[in-house]
């Protein structure tokens, strides 16, 4: 169609044709044999293929299942240095403890591993983390409020997926360097990536950060013991803290894939890096009441680590015939790191207190494969999905810990291994039923089993999970946009290595041989555990509009069972000739977490003509859990505050090089009970982010980034109560205006 049109126009604007003498006739030619005019040559055109790219709204609203997409632009505006700090703004996730300070993402503050991450539809290998992956590398980020079979359902609270950036048929350099001031401290950043091809067929990237980071913290603590008896405080300490962390990081990606054909394609991904970081702290206790002398006055402590993961995946999609095609996913990963870390206690009348050290190496090798099938039929309309994946993951640990130069937990032994193994089956229909109907059904069969060497015993935990999954569609007639979604599913949480291994960690503010109180436990895994198992069911309301913008109102509850909450109780310990305190993981019982979601984005043009081109994203969300086994009134699910809120605007300055945006985020404060003996309480949390960019030519720019602009300390309270006493511990730990600068140029 296009290439008529295009011949209709050219045509209307051809000249009129000027008469010219009759040249004389020429012998007849056969058609076959007659040669091809260059008038003729001209007519003659390739076939055009016009092809279109959905918008990030077009993929959330023709999705069966809900998606919300966060593009790149959008990933990058605020200049985060990693993916870790994006994530805090994004609908419907929080992050615990301080800002910027790399904490793990939670769906719907459901904290506690509950939310699925992937990367490129798999699961973070080990060794890897967030806050190692640079926004440069990402192409988009898919948030999925509900599992379905393909994507897994370990995802209790939902799925977040981060797709990377593949190669373009395009030679593109991208280099950017920035620099931080972080408290006083100031973290350089360098980021380079380039695009090419090779061959007919062939693309390639490649990615290479680089990290010199330093971060300076402080924070105060007070403790009191309270005799419940008398009221009288037996036991009072004020303590402070001030760490000087530096890191050094570098980490490749390259990516490489060849066109096999019509929608068939072979690629490959590399990853590889390395992370010293190199954290010193000095901490200093004064005790004002009690007679039980505190364990130090100044402890001096230092931990030196070095990192290293790599990985190798590979995919390829192929066709089997025209309504067929299946894809082929593998990869194999290997992650060594070293940490040494050292205490080193000075008593209050200047004397030498418990000098400790502990050095752990630690080796992972993991391995994965997948297969699926996908049948097509009804012209695009259905599609059936069948798939199988297997993985492993291998490792070997040696723990030296020496106190005063003795060496601890002999008898279990200084040597460990660990496996896990993880087979599963899937199958998965989706259709559109009608115009105005889709729907998404599936079925997922998961084992895992998780099995431990040692000195002590050999433990070994087996969990199947079966879940079926559905989720169904309902459109609105045309012209309007709306549409209305349910989705009814099961989803799981299986245990990971480190809460079944038995094997304890000392702590050593009341060292062995002796006892320890219910505040300063032992820590050790649980080898009996189950997996948390969920019902869940999503009810959401969507508006879009004619601009790209959309309005959603969602509404969720899930009833789980067995949730794994840490307990600490008294027990007889073979480290130990005193009893000790050990905190464990248990399966406590029943919980059900509840609430409303409501995210919207849209420019002020959709509803005002000739209005400023000002674009606003909003999300909020008010929560509500219970955990039937602990006592009320704040019996609620781990860090899942009471509501959260977020507000955010863009706007580009008509006329000029500059566009600016900011974003505050609201989480409130509360206290949650997380046993039948202890609470934490945590301050009203609030936090501004704004950018400015500054486009100095179609290929350079300027980005000046603020995070943390409002500072305020994050403020921690813990209590314990047991039958003689009360004890409440209080820590305030500073936060920091964190400013970015960074050159960003494309050659």
């Amino acid at each position: 169609i296009i290439v008529s049109l295009l011949s209709c126009v050219a045509l209307a604007q051809t000249p009129a044709a000027v008469p010219t003498p009759v040249a004389p006739a020429t012998p007849a030619v056969p058609a076959s044999e007659k040669p091809e005019s260059a008038d003729e040559k001209k007519a003659t055109v390739d076939a055009i293929e016009v092809t279109g790219k959905n918008t990030a709204t077009d993929v959330r609203r023709n999705s069966t299942a809900s998606k919300i997409v966060i593009t790149r632009e959008d990933i990058q505006q605020y200049g985060d240095s990693n993916v870790a700090d994006v994530m805090r703004r994004l609908p419907g996730v929080t992050q615990s403890g301080r800002p910027g300070r790399g904490a793990p993402p939670a769906m719907r503050g459901m904290g506690g591993g509950m939310t699925q991450i992937l990367i490129d539809g798999q699961r973070i290998p080990p060794g890897f983390s967030l806050d190692q992956l640079s926004p440069e590398q990402v192409d988009r980020i898919e948030i999925l409020r509900a599992p379905t079979a393909e994507t897994g359902a370990r995802a209790i609270a939902g799925t977040i997926n981060v797709v990377l950036r593949e190669p373009i048929r395009k030679t593109d350099n991208d280099l950017q360097i920035g620099v931080t001031e972080d408290n006083g401290v100031y973290p350089l950043r360098g980021s380079f990536s380039r695009n090419d091809t090779f061959g007919a067929n062939g693309t390639w990237t490649l990615t290479v950060n680089g990290d010199l980071g330093a971060r300076k913290d402080e924070s105060t603590s007070e403790t009191e013991h309270i005799d419940l008896s008398s009221g009288a405080i037996t036991r009072q300490e004020f303590g402070a803290n001030v760490s000087d962390n530096l890191t050094k990081s570098l980490f490749v990606n390259a990516r490489a894939q060849w066109r096999l054909g019509q929608g068939e394609q072979l690629g490959v991904m590399v990853f590889s890096g390395a992370n010293q970081p190199h954290n010193t702290w000095v901490s200093t206790l004064n005790q004002t009441i009690g007679t039980r002398p505190a364990q130090y006055a100044t402890r001096n402590g230092s931990f030196d680590g070095r990192f290293a993961p790599s990985r190798v995946n590979f995919n390829l999609n192929k066709k089997w015939d025209n309504e067929t095609r299946y894809e082929l996913r593998g990869g194999v990963g290997h992650f060594e790191g070293k940490a040494r870390l050292l205490t080193r206690d000075t008593l209050s009348d200047g004397t030498a207190g418990l000098f400790s050290t502990t050095n752990t190496d630690t080796r992972d090798d993991s391995w994965n494969f997948s297969g699926k099938i996908t049948h097509g039929f009804g012209e695009g309309k259905h599609s059936f999905v069948a798939g199988a994946e297997i993985e492993g993951v291998d490792r070997a640990q040696t723990s030296v810990t020496l106190n005063d130069g003795v060496r601890q937990l002999v008898d279990l032994g200084e040597e460990f291994d660990a496996a896990t193994r993880r087979i599963a089956l899937y199958a998965q229909d989706e259709w559109e039923i009608s115009t105005n109907w889709s729907a998404n059904l599936g079925v997922r069969y998961e084992t895992i089993q998780t099995s431990s060497k040692s000195n002590e015993n050999d433990v070994t935990n087996t969990s199947r999970v079966l879940t079926p999954l559905g989720h169904l569609v309902w459109r609105f007639d045309a012209p309007r946009r709306d549409q209305l979604r349910l989705s009814l599913t099961q989803s799981y949480r299986s245990p990971n290595i480190d809460q079944i291994l038995a094997r304890p960690w000392l702590n050593t503010a009341f060292p062995v041989p002796g006892a320890n109180t219910i505040t300063t436990p032992d820590r050790a895994g649980n080898p009996t555990l189950r997996p948390e198992r969920a019902n869940g069911i999503d009810l959401a309301y969507e508006m879009y509009f004619k601009s790209g913008g959309n309005v959603s109102v969602n509404l969720f509850r899930r009833n789980i069972r067995d949730l794994i909450r840490n307990v600490s109780a008294l027990e007889t310990v073979s480290w130990a000739t005193s009893p000790r305190y050990v905190s464990r993981p248990q399966n406590l019982g029943d919980a059900v977490s509840q609430g409303v979601e409501f995210d919207a984005k849209f420019s002020l043009t959709e509803f005002m003509e000739g209005g400023i081109p000002l674009n606003f994203r909003l999300n909020g969300a008010v929560f509500d859990s219970k955990v039937k086994e602990i006592p009320g009134p704040n019996n609620r699910i781990s860090e899942q505050p009471k509501w959260t809120a977020n507000i955010g605007g863009d706007y580009r300055f008509r006329g000029t090089p500059i566009s600016t945006g900011a974003t505050l985020a609201f989480t409130p404060g509360g206290t949650i009970q997380q046993t039948d003996v202890t609470a934490q309480t945590v301050n009203f949390k609030r936090v501004l982010d704004a950018y400015l960019l500054y486009t100095l030519d179609p290929q350079t720019k300027l980005r000046l980034s603020a995070s943390n602009l409002t500072p305020a300390p994050t403020i921690t309270e813990n209590t314990t109560v047991t039958s003689t006493e009360q004890i409440t511990s209080l820590s305030n730990a500073k936060n920091y205006r964190v400013l970015t600068l960074r050159l960003e140029m494309k050659f």
